[in-house]
């Protein structure tokens, strides 16, 4: 599971999606920086960077409050934060990037490249597990998350864990689908997934991305935190394992995700009907519809079209919304997992401030 990763030349720099920085401050902006900050300070939040983009443009990013309590050290927008599940896009596309290349079919049986799945998995197609309508669910209650697995033994962990129901017959968020598929990216592509995407995703965009590592020295790394019993502690530690699978186990800043955002509103990565299909409602059995597509939810609010993704980890909370219609994208990272930060609920707030039209209905986050 572990990893040597790709090493940026000179010519992946020079061709980087680098979106540029609008130069001073907006009177926007400047709400935008009291709003937070006094979010921040009434929900005891230690750090929060955010980045807002429009049309591809970085408009505004900044850092607040402290990356590390400890050390007192200040979050920029270069701030380093885990990704948690906002990792799931970056698999999608992996998979995606190998749907366009002819080596994987959104319809063919999980069987077809996991030859080792049990026969209760010949109805899993690929498209069930990038949309969670697999059957498959979170991980065991009693799985050691301190124990080190090979690719294998997590495989081994996901076949012997019951579908919850027919593949295509509901959606239920699926951890363990993602982890799948990162698995079953190295299998097609002989590639470790990060390296993957370290190869063909982070380093072509001049992202400074890449899978976690605790052991390894990452300048501005933020410190993840928790609250237990109302104190703020040390986010609790798990194996290399854990922080290196497919469903959301990237470090990242707010400017990488602007670099994202910035790649995604061209065909750089992926043919523009090939995102399409990930921002397309996934179609159930009974011909409804689930707001999920493929590592994106989706939904229409007030007319405009909304993708995002949340995340948590290991005392991180992330959120990325982008609102397809109107080149507004907002990306907010913090470093507390606690039910109080709630950043999808800033995000959303954000994108307000500069397009009222997207205001959520009835103050909802």
């Amino acid at each position: 599971m572990r990893s040597v990763f790709h090493v940026l030349t000179a010519a992946a720099l020079v061709t980087a999606v680098t979106p540029p920085v609008a130069i001073g401050q907006t009177a926007i902006d400047a709400r935008v920086d009291r709003f937070i900050e006094a979010a921040r300070k009434e929900r005891g939040i230690p750090a929060i960077s955010i980045a807002v983009m429009k049309n591809g443009r970085l408009v505004h990013a900044r850092g607040f409050g402290f990356a590390n309590v400890e050390h007192q050290a200040p979050a920029t927008p270069e701030t380093i934060y885990q990704s948690g599940s906002v990792g799931k896009q970056f698999t999608a596309t992996a998979v995606m990037m190998l749907v366009e290349a002819g080596k994987i079919a959104l319809d063919s049986s999980v069987r077809r490249y996991l030859t080792d799945a049990p026969e209760s998995w010949q109805p899993i197609t690929i498209r069930h597990l990038l949309s969670h309508t697999s059957g498959l669910g979170d991980y065991p209650n009693d799985v050691d998350l301190r124990r080190d697995f090979t690719e294998d033994q997590l495989l081994e962990m996901v076949y012997r864990t019951p579908l919850l129901f027919p593949p295509g017959a509901k959606w239920a968020y699926s951890n363990l689908g993602f982890l799948t598929l990162g698995v079953l990216i190295h299998r097609v592509s002989g590639q470790f997934y990060g390296d993957f995407l370290a190869e063909r995703v982070f380093g072509p965009l001049g992202m400074g991305t890449r899978i976690i590592s605790e052991s390894d020295i990452v300048p501005h790394r933020a410190a993840g935190y928790v609250l237990k019993d109302g104190r703020l502690k040390n986010q609790d530690w798990v194996s290399p394992t854990f922080n290196t699978t497919g469903d959301g186990a990237l470090y990242f800043t707010v400017l990488d995700l602007a670099k994202w955002d910035a790649a995604l509103r061209t065909e750089r990565l992926l043919r523009r009907e090939t995102q399409e299909q990930m921002w397309t409602p996934i179609r159930l059995n009974d011909g409804s519809t689930a707001g999920y597509g493929f590592g994106w939810s989706v939904r229409t609010t007030n007319g405009h079209r909304v993708v995002e993704h949340g995340g948590a980890w290991q005392g991180f909370l992330t959120h990325i919304v982008r609102y397809r219609d109107d080149g507004l994208s907002v990306v907010v990272l913090v470093n507390l997992a606690a039910p109080v930060s709630k950043p999808g609920e800033l995000a959303h707030k954000i994108a307000a401030l500069y397009l009222p039209s997207v205001a959520e209905p009835n103050g909802k986050p």
